[in-house]
């Protein structure tokens, strides 16, 4: 994600997995597992959900959505006296009803039920409701129908007309992961438990709703969509979007939906391109089970850069800019239609199961693409700011493990770094080694797909299949092999044990390297310097340039000034990628002359994942005070939630409520520091370099 938290882990908790150390069988419904997921309130262990339906009525100009929820659900143990969900205090329920099947023919029974609402964590509370002994038989379905009225909740994201691209209509949009969707409706808000799903949203004239589901339809007299999703998929993949949205087909299973303002450029981005990475990926992992596979592009109040939402890919508008980063997100969200939501993490515990095993098919699939080069630049790039991540947190900092355990209350979505993708992406690549061929290894994650469809895995899960896959290689005991240790990739704190082997890449990030050893000197040659033409870099290589010079900072003022009149006018007319990585070069070396492009950079970018590096960058150094006159200037065309964000790095304040909309500041809530007080953070602030969902 665009911003990187620092979430409150402990190391010495016992690793939850399945008793016996055992994986259920593929396909298997982990309700009977009894798998621990300290994130859900819920009893999701002691049901089957089969089906649940939303009826919505979207209610723009009070910002609700009203309506109701029906769950078929099957007890899956004897004695359940209750049904707990997971719901947040923003959701206001107001009755919940249930409609057990007669026996025998008899009419069905309609009975309403109490419940409570009880507190759990600050991301969410739990709905629990009092089951008659009536309805709860074993295995015997019954339908539980909730009424309720969303209010302001994490999940949904209500954008006034002037937050979006063409200011024109107001845009609402939802995003569940990793446990926001609990607001959004009550939930087994836990990647274990997948079901199917069906919506009706009633919506005003003008409107068009989207939704991440297999089929859908539309009746323009009532105003009503309707839609299905026909395969089941975790909570936290459930997805609405819903304003002015028009779109263009691009391919035989694949549409572009945007603002009209916005959809002759991003079609012009994308072109034949996504059935081509389809293409690829089916000839890697097998049939893409999902139908269709669409894209959406939102505002820049979208919270991160992408979602691989099944069937509707959210997606950044402002990542149009770059036609590089825009290829590798949307690779990367196709191939989370195989990893991630094919098969799914069943704890967020283990959150590379998805990520890791996502960001080596994305590799895989732009090398067949685009070749082993761009695949290995790209690589370098990201291995670079992993490492720097490493340093900033210390080789010990259990965020780096892939089987980061983490207390009761400690949101997931604070586990979501680098570490997630890159060090889980250099396990997955050290399990194709020890295979000695990229095409077994190729067949073995077709099997494994194969297999798990449909199902939510624990790591166990992937590890046994991989060695039953491979007897030889559980014959000579590789899991065990000393200092590669498979407990010690998934529980070790640290950098990743090995790395690929990535010399197919010499050619674009040597050159890359060679630049940076010229500019590290004492003393610069300018002549030398200027044979190197970074307007006929790629934006890879660029950004990999300046983010290793970033890495060198604070700069002598005189280089400072030679790296200006080099590349300040070049970098002036390139995408918005490598220009904050160039501005924040300017900030960590107060480099006043560069300050207007500061200035005009954040006059135009509204984004969380360029605003709040910069800002962050600004108020650790000695430029608060510009900081503060920018945020007035621009505060008005924020949402609110990252103007939320920005006032409390500006100020550094708690007091702030969090639980409300902040309204515009004529004033600052207490002085802002002089320009030579000392960093507030302490420490450089970490930038997550567009790491998509």
């Amino acid at each position: 994600m665009a911003e990187l938290q620092r979430p409150t882990l402990c190391c010495c908790r016992k690793v939850l997995t399945v008793p016996g150390n055992k994986s259920c069988e593929g396909g298997r419904s982990l309700a009977h597992c009894r798998l621990v997921d300290v994130a859900s309130a819920s009893n999701f262990h002691s049901f089957k959900l089969r089906h649940f339906h939303l009826d919505l009525h979207l209610n723009f100009a009070v910002k609700r959505m009203t309506g109701w929820q029906v769950l078929e659900l099957t007890p899956v143990q004897p004695g359940v006296q209750s049904l707990i969900l997971d719901t947040h205090p923003s959701l206001l329920i107001h009755s919940v009803d249930c409609k057990v099947p007669g026996a025998s023919g008899a009419p069905d029974v309609f009975l309403s039920l109490t419940y409570r609402i009880e507190p759990f964590t600050d991301y969410g509370s739990s709905l629990n409701i009092s089951l008659p002994a009536a309805v709860v038989r074993p295995h015997r379905a019954f339908r539980v129908t909730i009424r309720y009225t969303t209010t302001d909740g994490p999940a949904i994201w209500w954008l006034d007309a002037e937050l979006t691209c063409g200011q024109t209509r107001p845009l609402v949009f939802t995003q569940g992961h990793s446990v926001c969707n609990r607001s959004f409706f009550p939930c087994f808000d836990t990647p274990a438990v997948k079901s199917t799903y069906s919506a009706t949203v009633r919506v005003p004239e003008g409107v068009t709703v989207l939704m991440s589901a297999s089929r859908s339809a539309y009746s323009k007299q009532d105003r009503v969509f309707q839609f299905t999703m026909e395969y089941p998929v975790p909570t936290y993949l459930v997805a609405l979007v819903a304003g002015d949205l028009q779109h263009a087909d691009i391919g035989p299973r694949s549409r572009v939906w945007a603002e009209p303002c916005i959809l002759t450029c991003a079609v012009s981005k994308l072109g034949g391109n996504v059935e081509r990475w389809l293409n690829v990926a089916e000839g890697l992992f097998g049939p893409y089970v999902w139908g269709r596979y669409d894209i959406v592009f939102l505002p820049p109040s979208f919270p991160i850069v992408a979602m691989e939402n099944p069937c509707l890919t959210f997606i950044i508008s402002s990542i149009l800019e770059s036609q590089e980063f825009l290829l590798i997100d949307v690779i990367h969200e196709i191939a989370h239609g195989w990893f991630g939501n094919a098969v799914t993490n069943a704890t967020w515990e283990e959150m590379w199961l998805s990520e890791g095993l996502a960001t080596y098919a994305q590799r895989r699939i732009t090398t067949e693409a685009y070749g082993k080069a761009f695949t290995c630049l790209e690589t370098v790039f990201r291995l670079d700011a992993l490492h720097r991540q490493m340093r900033l947190l210390g080789d010990n900092n259990p965020v780096s493990k892939l089987q980061a355990k983490f207390e009761p209350g400690v949101n997931p979505s604070s586990l979501m770094n680098l570490f997630t993708y890159e060090k889980g992406f250099c396990f997955v690549s050290y399990l194709s080694q020890l295979c000695g061929d990229i095409k077994r290894f190729d067949s073995f994650l077709r099997a494994y797909i194969e297999k798990f469809r449909f199902s939510s895995v624990i790591a166990q899960d992937l590890l046994d299949f991989f060695l039953g896959f491979f007897p030889e290689l559980k014959e000579s005991c590789v899991a065990q092999r000393e200092g590669l240790e498979f407990e010690r990739w998934l529980n070790g704190c640290g950098p990743p044990l090995c790395e690929p082997d990535l010399s197919a890449g010499r050619a674009l990030t040597g050159p890359v390297q060679h630049l940076c050893d010229l500019w590290g000197v004492d003393a610069p040659d300018p002549q030398v310097i200027s044979t190197f033409d970074l307007s006929s870099w790629s934006t890879f290589q660029t950004v990999l340039f300046l983010d290793r010079l970033l890495d060198r900072s604070p700069l002598p003022q005189e280089v400072m000034s030679l790296l200006s009149s080099c590349y300040s006018a070049v970098l002036d007319g390139m995408n918005a990628e490598v220009q904050i990585r160039w501005l924040q070069i300017v900030v960590r070396n107060s480099f006043y002359a560069d300050l207007p492009r500061v200035r005009s950079f954040l006059h135009k970018h509204t984004s969380r994942m360029y605003t709040v590096p910069l800002y962050e960058d600004l108020c650790g150094g000695v430029m608060k005070c510009f900081a503060v006159e920018v945020f007035y200037q621009t505060q008005a065309r924020l949402h609110p939630n990252l103007r939320r964000t920005l006032q409390q790095i500006l100020f550094q304040s708690s007091a702030l409520n969090t639980s409300t909309a902040p309204s515009l500041l004529t004033s600052p809530p207490s002085a802002p520091s002089s320009p030579t007080d000392p960093p507030a953070n302490g420490t450089i602030a970490l930038r997550d370099v567009n790491v998509s969902a």
